[in-house]
């Protein structure tokens, strides 16, 4: 618990959970897809970046490329990754307007955005354009979360992919491509537990070992009596395209 306290959450970076917990992937491998799309573009947005981490693993990257992220620390670790290469990282909030003109990207990119402006995506779209992205969706870690804050019936509705995909469509775009997998996530020690939450920290508001720590030890308890913490997440892969030339 104390080591899971210290470490640092900064960027989006899990590897400090390597033999601490495993989670599946979604079928379609979005980092891989996205940079495809990135190496065959003008021009392209990363929205929410984090620390730009998912953004690096693209080898070839647009003449035209920014990113956008709100929380402070780990705008400056993606300045750190990805100016070199020639991204320009606006820290903007996660509100609109995006700080960009109208139609100024070929694709904008996002993986696991807190909120999503699908207005603002539309209008910085050129036409033609298209916004690519992987969402977390309904009652991800629903198991976890749920521990720790009980029944959450409200929260589980939110994050529907078919209202995206309206959503998406009452913004002016069309949806190519719409689908969600359900992921086993294991945790094999209450630090993980710490660490994911502390990193991931809107599944439990004001997350912090001192408020939780009663519910914590019965937590260790119970992973070291019947194994890993058994939670599922939900991701959204949503493809849409502004109608143009």
């Amino acid at each position: 618990m104390a080591e899971a306290s210290a470490v640092s959450v900064d960027g989006w970076d899990f590897s400090w959970l390597d033999g601490r917990a495993t989670e599946e992937r979604p079928s379609w491998g979005y980092a891989r897809s996205m940079a495809s799309r990135l190496a065959a573009v003008r021009s392209a947005l990363d929205v929410q970046t984090g620390g730009g981490e998912v953004l690096a693993e693209a080898r070839t990257l647009p003449p035209t490329m920014a990113a956008t992220e709100s929380w402070p620390p780990n705008a400056a670790t993606a300045t750190r990754l990805l100016g070199p290469r020639g991204v320009v990282v606006v820290a903007t909030p996660d509100e609109p307007p995006l700080p960009f003109a109208d139609e100024a990207f070929e694709l904008v990119t996002c993986r696991h955005p807190a909120t999503v402006w699908w207005d603002e995506i539309a209008r910085v779209l050129e036409p033609g354009g298209t916004y690519f992205a992987q969402h977390v969706g309904p009652a991800s870690v629903f198991e976890l979360v749920e521990y720790f804050l009980g029944p959450q019936p409200e929260a589980r509705r939110a994050r529907d992919p078919e209202a995206e995909g309206a959503a998406a469509r009452a913004a002016g775009l069309e949806v190519v491509d719409l689908r969600t997998e359900r992921l086993r996530i294991e945790f094999f020690d209450v630090g993980a537990v710490i660490y994911f939450l502390r990193k991931v920290i809107w599944m439990v508001p004001g997350f912090s070992v001192e408020a939780y720590r009663g519910r914590l030890r019965e937590l260790d308890g119970l992973i070291r009596r019947d194994g890993p913490f058994v939670a599922h997440s939900t991701r959204t892969l949503i493809e849409a395209r502004k109608p143009g030339a």
